[in-house]
């Protein structure tokens, strides 16, 4: 099973439809946009975190990117477009 977290983004659309299709069966999404969001653990069994660049709050970005680095779970970056995110978990 592999699993990712989304962090950015008020709402997704088709991105989730997306991510199963590129073979994520569990996906888990916060938007980190509310400052208290800081504060939020990845989720158990992560396997890779996509952050959506254009729209999250920098004190969640580093957060994650600290956390992330001590689990090592691998970073994606990506703008909130399937293109960008799709060259992002391809590279």
């Amino acid at each position: 099973m592999s699993s990712i977290l989304i962090v950015g983004g008020d709402r997704l659309g088709v991105i989730p439809e997306k991510l199963r299709a590129f073979g994520y069966t569990k996906i888990n999404h916060i938007s980190g946009r509310k400052v208290k969001m800081v504060k939020k653990q990845i989720p158990y069994e992560t396997n890779s975190i996509l952050i959506l660049t254009d729209y999250i709050n920098h004190n969640m970005l580093h957060s994650i990117k600290k956390q992330a680095a001590s689990q090592k779970i691998p970073v994606y970056f990506a703008k909130r477009s399937w293109s960008y995110i799709e060259q992002s978990l391809r590279a």
